[in-house]
């Protein structure tokens, strides 16, 4: 079966945010130079976006409107909701059950926001982790959130400054206690990973000079998450938006940061039987083979529940599986003399 590869990003916010500053003309603007075929727009507890016309397509990118439920704690990410689900009543997250129901009674999918952000007490910035671990019915997590990765190394003056000069340099890739719980999560049931950007364009005020942290023609330089879809996009806006969310519940998506390399190119299935089976697949175990593609060579880990299984150096990679597991891959890749995280697979499920 032939699939589509589009890149996205997803977890952006817009001016209608009451912490975002940029209108949506100007993230799309900057969404297109950089050839993104699709944003996942999440602005904080409203569809505004959405109701002021701007779902849909503007020349090559597909804007998606969603929301982020946005409590004190266990933020929210919604799609294919009719209405703005509310948390006025429960303004501190305590109870994420609700919220998640509401957006599943609606008939919309959600996914769990940076679930170990830290945030970064020198320089006064919150953290809004995800505290509930016994909720169910949500369709993923994000595994590599680009704010959350960006700030864990704002640990002093000199370095913040280099940081933020230089972000793609200091980002380490998903935080260990993030994987570790996915990888956990994804052998009771399945739960998609994907990356998520999370920007504000931020405006900061430093020796009285305003300036925007991070601007989006900038911050689409970081971290996507690529979907993989049975049919191409056909410029229909409905029957698109069905396309990219049914890919990404199904966990046919991948993530990566592109800022070295891209990422385009890249292809983790499992061969059996003549047959292929793509991330997000299931399939009964009898005489399978496990295959890696890259666009350029790198530092292959393919991880099965969780732990190590096989590595190797190469461009094309090919394993013969004898036990059942969840497998997944990480991909890192040398640039300008060290590795760095390139691209993170969803898992096939083998049983």
């Amino acid at each position: 079966m032939k699939l589509f590869d589009y890149t996205g990003v997803i977890h952006l916010h817009s001016s209608f945010s009451f912490d975002g500053h940029v209108p949506p003309e100007d993230i799309l603007r900057a969404a297109n130079k950089h050839n993104i075929d699709f944003l996942m727009l999440t602005d904080h507890d409203c569809l505004a976006a959405r109701s002021d016309g701007w779902e849909g397509w503007n020349n090559n990118t597909l804007l998606i409107v969603g929301q982020e439920i946005s409590p004190r704690f266990n933020h929210y990410l919604a799609f294919n909701t009719n209405e703005p689900i509310s948390t006025d009543d429960d303004p501190e997250g305590k109870k994420p059950q609700k919220y998640i129901n509401a957006v599943n009674d609606q008939g919309g999918c959600g996914f769990i926001a940076h679930p170990d952000h830290e945030g970064a007490k020198m320089f006064h910035v919150k953290h809004y982790p995800w505290n509930d671990w016994t909720v169910n019915g949500y369709k993923g997590m994000s595994v590599w959130d680009f704010m959350t990765d960006w700030q864990s190394s704002l640990r002093g003056y000199f370095i913040s400054i280099l940081n933020f000069m230089f972000p793609a340099w200091f980002l380490r890739g998903p935080h260990v206690a993030t994987l570790q719980r996915w990888d956990k999560l994804n052998q009771e049931k399945k739960i998609i990973g994907f990356g998520e950007l999370d920007n504000h364009a931020t405006k900061k005020k430093v020796l009285g000079i305003t300036f925007v942290a991070f601007p989006f023609d900038r911050a689409f330089k970081f971290i996507r998450t690529h979907v993989l879809t049975n049919k191409p996009l056909c410029k229909d806006k409905q029957k698109d938006i069905e396309n990219i969310i049914n890919a990404l519940v199904h966990g046919r998506a991948y993530f990566t940061l592109e800022y070295f390399h891209k990422a385009s190119g890249f292809n983790f299935f499992i061969k059996q039987k003549g047959l292929s089976y793509q991330m997000g697949d299931s399939l009964k175990l009898k005489d399978a083979r496990l295959h890696v593609l890259l666009p350029a060579k790198a530092f292959v880990r393919v991880i099965r529940n969780g732990s190590l299984w096989t590595k190797d150096i190469a461009s094309e990679f090919s394993r013969q599986i004898s036990e059942p597991g969840i497998y997944r891959v990480e991909i890192l890749r040398k640039a300008y003399g060290k590795l760095r995280p390139w691209i993170f697979s969803n898992p096939i499920f083998v049983c």
